[in-house]
């Protein structure tokens, strides 16, 4: 390597640093939420994202975005504390369930879905929670590898139907074959 491409190196590797160290994750805001939409990319998850805003105002659930302040938001990952369909899934007291868990392209496998994770995690933990599950698409091979490392079991697989009101108010119906995954967060 010449010294012209060591000099560069160094310098992607000091810019990885600065943004890593001043990454800051914390709790969704309103003004947020059209950030969420990843400039046009996830529009049509509008009314998701302003249900599940809506839950964490109740205390149902926690809503986290990782960013660089001053620039965009770069992930989210949702948790639902309490689910008003299925207590099995988010009972309020022991387990919570992941969800709407996204890192932009450009950030992935640097570690900010790790610390992300991390950070959900711990703050369950101070709730007391004593198991978080996910739902994980079966080809997603990465976020796969990112849970089992975390912890994470695969449990049993989910045929993966579920369905949404986009944006435009329109029914979506989506197929999204699964992996239901479970955490002890008590070791």
């Amino acid at each position: 390597m010449n010294q012209d491409s060591e000099t560069l190196q160094q310098s992607i590797s000091e810019i990885d640093e600065r943004w890593f160290s001043e990454l800051l994750i914390r709790p969704l805001r309103h003004a947020d939420l059209p950030a969420l939409e990843w400039e046009g990319a996830y529009t049509h998850f509008r009314r998701i994202y302003k249900l599940a805003y809506q839950r964490s105002i109740k205390g149902n659930a926690v809503l986290w975005v990782a960013e660089i302040p001053g620039e965009r938001v770069l992930g989210q990952l949702f948790v639902l504390l309490c689910s008003e369909v299925d207590s099995s899934v988010a009972d309020g007291r022991e387990q919570a369930f992941i969800h709407s868990f996204r890192v932009r392209p450009n950030y992935r496998g640097r570690g900010l879905g790790s610390r992300m994770l991390a950070n959900a995690e711990s703050d369950l933990l101070r709730r007391r929670f004593q198991r978080v599950s996910l739902n994980v698409a079966i080809d997603n091979d990465a976020a796969i590898r990112l849970y089992e490392r975390a912890g994470y079991q695969r449990k049993r697989q989910e045929e993966g139907y579920w369905s949404y009101i986009d944006h435009r108010g329109v029914q979506q119906d989506v197929h999204e074959p699964s992996w239901h995954m479970l955490k002890s967060l008590n070791g």
